[in-house]
């Protein structure tokens, strides 16, 4: 068995079969002073957590959506990319933006800076996998240096009026499981609320996510603990809750294409019950309310190129699915984009699923 540094990793129970539901559930947490229901969160994620689609994930049934990594470097503030992860006009409180970086100072200058820029709650990012931000000794690579996690996370505390949240994974590998000991620095240093992923940094995304970690760290700690990692339907949320004991779910990559498991999942934890599936009346007119929402917010040539992805995602489990975005990435405007997407569902809709491609 994996060592786990700073804890001692006791036995739980296997999870729950399907169909399992945890009676008296509670639906709700506290962060500061912001009251999170229900307790099912929309987890950062780069260039796929934008405005737009944490604004659908919240009215879909997310108690919270946490923005995009940005960057603490105030080089890239004024940067356009910078400027439209830092607008949360219109966007319903609490508002929760993640930042990224390895100097202390420099990260409690960009927490002030966007909590100046409408934040209601800063989050660290501990967590991140990717190469590009390791490499850099940020995100999840920070993990290997306990010393400089202290000093990052106490100046950013110190530096805000704001609860302060951190997001970090397992460990580094197998062989140094040290979320535990970070866990710990993090609640003596002030943080309001930990997130784990239940992978260590060299799983990046492969492999399955493990939860005695998470559990372990829960029992120890008097803060709220999220749970991340493999969390893709009401089921799994309720076995991962009752494994890890962890104050809330947090929802990543099953969240693409799929926003409405947020309503999904909460439903399922109060009632014992699972919701039908969404239509694809339904599905239709959440898509195109989400593709015009990304057109106005980046403008028509922008819009419609990251609009691409979310079509892929949405349509991921239909067997039409290739030649659906064989024809729709085509779309070089946002009417054509629109209007090749309602004629797809209308299609599906009506029982002629080929009806796109011919």
């Amino acid at each position: 068995m994996p060592r786990i540094d700073g804890a001692t990793l006791t036995t739980h129970e296997h999870p729950a079969p399907a169909g399992f539901f945890m009676p008296h559930y509670t639906m709700r947490m506290q962060i500061g002073p912001y009251r999170i229901e229900p307790n099912v969160i929309l987890a950062p994620m780069a260039g796929v957590t934008d405005k737009p689609f944490r604004q659908l994930c919240k009215r879909l049934g997310a108690g919270l959506a946490v923005s995009e990594m940005t960057t603490s470097d105030p080089r890239f503030w004024n940067t356009s990319k910078s400027r439209t992860r830092m607008d949360h006009d219109g966007e319903p409180a609490p508002i929760s933006v993640q930042i990224a970086g390895t100097v202390p100072a420099i990260m409690a200058d960009a927490a002030r800076h966007n909590v100046d820029h409408g934040a209601q709650i800063i989050d660290i990012n501990m967590g991140c996998p990717a190469k590009k931000v390791c490499n850099a000794w940020a995100g999840s690579a920070l993990m290997r240096d306990e010393a400089l996690v202290a000093a990052i996370v106490s100046a950013v505390v110190n530096a805000v009026d704001v609860p302060v949240t951190l997001k970090i994974r397992t460990g580094w590998n197998a062989d140094h499981r040290n979320a535990p000991v970070i866990a710990r620095i993090a609640e003596d240093c002030g943080v309001a609320a930990l997130a784990v992923h239940g992978r260590t940094r060299d799983q990046q995304y492969t492999g399955t996510a493990e939860y005695d970690t998470i559990a372990v760290i829960k029992s120890m700690l008097k803060i709220p603990v999220l749970a991340n990692g493999d969390i893709d339907s009401p089921q799994k949320a309720a076995e991962v809750l009752r494994h890890t004991g962890a104050d809330a779910v947090m929802i990543g990559r099953a969240a693409q294409g799929r926003p409405w498991i947020f309503r999904e999942i909460s439903h399922y934890l109060a009632t014992g019950e699972l919701l039908p599936p969404p239509g694809l009346p339904e599905i239709r007119d959440i898509l195109l309310g989400h593709l015009g929402a990304l057109h106005a917010f980046y403008g028509e040539v922008s819009g419609v190129r990251i609009a691409r992805k979310h079509l892929g995602w949405y349509a991921k489990d239909r067997p039409e699915n290739a030649a659906f975005r064989a024809v729709v990435n085509a779309a070089e405007t946002p009417e054509r984009q629109l209007q090749l997407t309602s004629d797809y569902f209308d299609a599906l809709i009506a029982g002629d699923s080929f009806a796109i491609a011919a």
